[in-house]
């Protein structure tokens, strides 16, 4: 009897995995959207591996446990930088487009009657910090979490969230590797830094012809980690940067740095930082007499960047991870609902927050009150097919990383203006041997 039930149990796991791995398998592309000209080693042979095809199901217990009766309210949780970090600013718009959603669902009457409730814990930046907040949320009940932005603290927060089994989505940490970690109970709903990296790539070396360019980047993970693959495709290309100069948060002078890479003579550089010390680089870059073109990052995409940089903000040309130009008539009352609530401009951060707790609100509704399940509607691909938040669609790879186009943004007459980005074409790509001349 006792070989029986373990045959049957076992059949069940592998239907579950088997149903789950079809439905990965079904979306196309390239493994985080990678262009074919862009996959290592791939015009010479094929790999013999290739990982994250797969998703990673959760195979465990919990769908079975029953709705409480007692509630009276339905609590989600929320991690963000709020006080004691310098990108405070980014974790109060998270927060902000977090707290729309709650009060929008619930005027639409909540669950089954009952209010919504946003749990708000501070993300300190400290080591391990983050797994304690995740501790606190357990304690309180949350049915599934958002956040958060610092890469090394998402990490840690996550496997806190794989220990006590509440379903994560992260709308604003863009590190390539936060879900390779193969977590189950982790997805991400902006676009990672990979797909940035494949669009300054093509935008500098296909489109601009820039040969030598150099990299300027913050001396943390947010900078290592987002020109990681910027430095790489840059390379299969035949166009290995010249240089890679850092920078520390809060830093203001950096003429050191920018000797150097004015003596390697550069068609153009990037740039990987946060706003203002982005703005700062830009103005001494120009101060110093470089006329070089400037490419960025997305969190140069923020008014504190044009007034650090000033007039020489004009032509920076930077990626960001969605359209807020977009003609949308949601995108537009998301916006104009944002303004009114909070007297301020929305941001990527707001907007993706606000997309992610809408995503969390769909799967309660479509689940009931269970973890499992709830990780179940967020992770079934056929739940965001047709589904499109303020930001746009959602299109999830084998990790639940989602892989939707992105734009560039350009100042332009002082104001920033956006596009698509540019998109690699076979025909379009023209391999050159690795040279520094």
């Amino acid at each position: 009897m006792k070989r029986f039930f373990l045959v049957v149990i076992i059949s069940g796991l592998v239907f579950l995995l088997t149903g789950q791995l079809s439905s990965a398998q079904s979306v196309p592309g390239n493994y985080g959207n990678i262009p074919d000209s862009l996959m290592a080693y791939d015009k010479y042979q094929k790999a013999y591996k290739y990982h994250f095809i797969e998703p990673t199901p959760f195979l465990g217990a919990g769908r079975e446990k029953k709705e409480p009766v007692d509630l009276t309210e339905v609590r989600i949780g929320f991690l963000g930088p709020l006080e004691g970090s310098i990108i405070r600013p980014l974790g109060e718009q998270m927060m902000q487009g977090a707290i729309l959603a709650i009060e929008e669902a619930n005027k639409r009457g909540g669950y089954k009657g009952m209010p919504f409730k946003l749990m708000i814990h501070n993300d300190v930046g400290l080591w391990g910090a983050a797994a304690n907040e995740l501790v606190k949320m357990d304690d309180e009940g949350v049915w599934a979490w958002i956040g958060t932005i610092d890469d090394t603290n998402s990490h840690v927060a996550i496997r806190a969230a794989l220990k006590l089994e509440i379903p994560n989505i992260n709308p604003a940490n863009p590190d390539p590797t936060f879900t390779e970690t193969n977590i189950p109970w982790v997805l991400r709903n902006i676009p990672d830094d990979r797909q940035s990296s494949y669009s300054l790539v093509k935008y500098m070396t296909v489109e601009k012809g820039y040969k030598r360019i150099a990299m300027m980047r913050a001396n943390n993970r947010y900078g290592r980690v987002g020109v990681l693959h910027f430095n790489r495709s840059a390379t299969r290309l035949g166009f290995p940067p010249v240089i890679e100069e850092r920078f520390n948060d809060t830093e203001t002078d950096f003429t050191s740095q920018l000797e150097r890479i004015k003596r390697t003579s550069p068609d153009a550089i990037l740039i990987w930082g946060n706003a203002r010390e982005s703005g700062l680089i830009v103005k001494q870059i120009r101060e110093l007499g470089m006329n070089v073109p400037i490419c960025g990052s997305d969190r140069m995409v923020n008014p504190e960047f044009l007034e650090a940089a000033g007039k020489y903000a004009e032509g920076v040309v930077m990626t960001c991870q969605y359209n807020p130009t977009a003609n949308d008539p949601k995108l537009k009352k998301f916006q104009a609902d944002y303004r009114k609530r909070f007297s301020m401009e929305s941001d990527a951060f707001s907007a993706h927050a606000y997309d992610a707790i809408n995503m969390i609100i769909l799967a309660i509704n479509k689940a009931g009150l269970n973890r499992a399940l709830i990780l179940d509607v967020l992770t079934d691909y056929k739940t965001f097919k047709d589904w499109k938040g303020v930001t746009g669609e959602v299109i999830f790879d084998a990790t639940y990383n989602n892989i939707r186009p992105i734009f560039m943004a350009k100042v332009i007459n002082g104001k920033i203006e956006f596009s698509p980005a540019p998109k690699f074409e076979k025909e379009n790509v023209i391999y050159r041997k690795a040279s520094r001349n």
